[in-house]
């Protein structure tokens, strides 16, 4: 078992929980505003494709995100609408997005590019690889900190900056607020409306950041459904850690050890039940979840 259990499993862990945690950390942004949005598996599919999209076309990686970017600011700004303004049920609409991106992007792909099933071309730009000067020669942690893509590193640096953001700063108390106690910001001078706005655009771009990790990141290409079902494991990862960054980055990593893990046990597994693994995991943690807050009911009365 040496050929499955090695740095390369840990290196595998980092790459495919990286598009997990991006879009967890735009989800937790919303349910801090009392919005679940699970929407985000649609934002993650189309900020894939635009993101080879304006890397195919315009030679560079960075266009690619800023395609990415530009469409999670509308996606979100789609979602704050219809929820907030139309008050139509937030369910519906994320479900109404995750068709609506699934077919969008199946004919955008035959439309453009006049393929099915999936587009890849030397002239898709990936995102750069970092290589830490003074950590790659370390044994060990070289390998595995150092040689990632691009949105790997930010998204360890966002753990942090969201915590921070959320927790420690004005702006980050008037967003739990609105969620929490939406009178009372009302009743400061703050509207609630506003800080509902802001967590829907931060969703909609960091879960297409997700996707663009996805098609430029992790591989160089698009398929049609390539987010496969991440945006709920994103979701499950918010409940999970309960709207803590750290603690959602903590189940993200879990859930790409056991994806990265079930990939390597091909040799010995049917494929079938490796990649169904993972999401068995994340049904556990769900169940975990519910079970936890069972008890602390029970212990309350």
């Amino acid at each position: 078992m040496g050929d499955v259990f090695n740095i390369l499993l840990l290196q595998n862990t980092l790459r495919t929980a990286t598009p997990v945690v991006l879009a967890a950390l735009g989800c937790l942004m919303t349910q801090h505003v009392n919005i679940t949005n699970i929407g985000i598996e649609g934002m993650m599919l189309i900020g894939a494709f635009f993101a080879v999209l304006g890397s195919y076309f315009a030679g560079s990686w960075v266009a690619g995100l800023a395609c990415a970017v530009a469409m999670g600011v509308l996606l979100g700004l789609f979602y704050y609408v219809f929820v907030i303004k139309f008050g139509s049920d937030e369910f519906i609409i994320g479900v109404a997005l995750n068709i609506f991106a699934g077919g969008l992007t199946v004919f955008l792909l035959r439309t453009i590019f006049d393929v099915k099933g999936s587009f890849s071309d030397p002239a898709i730009v990936p995102l750069p690889t970092v290589e830490i000067p003074l950590m790659k020669d370390v044994p060990i942690l070289g390998p595995l900190l150092s040689g990632n893509t691009l949105l790997v590193y930010v998204s360890w640096l966002l753990v942090p900056v969201c915590w921070a953001f959320i927790y420690k700063t004005p702006m980050g108390f008037h967003l739990r607020a609105a969620g929490e106690y939406p009178d009372a910001l009302t009743a400061c001078g703050r509207s609630p409306a506003r800080m509902k706005c802001l967590a829907s655009v931060l969703c909609g771009v960091l879960s297409c950041l997700a996707g663009a990790h996805l098609s430029l990141g992790y591989l160089r290409m698009f398929s049609e459904n390539m987010s496969a079902a991440r945006g709920y494991v994103a979701f499950a990862c918010v409940i999970f850690g309960r709207g803590n960054p750290p603690r959602v980055f903590l189940a993200a990593l879990l859930f790409g050890f056991i994806e990265a893990l079930g990939l390597r046990m091909q040799k010995y597994v049917p494929s079938d039940l490796t990649a169904m693994a993972p999401y068995v995991v994340t049904i556990v943690m769900m169940v975990a979840v519910v079970l936890m807050e069972r008890r602390k009911r029970k212990r309350s009365v």
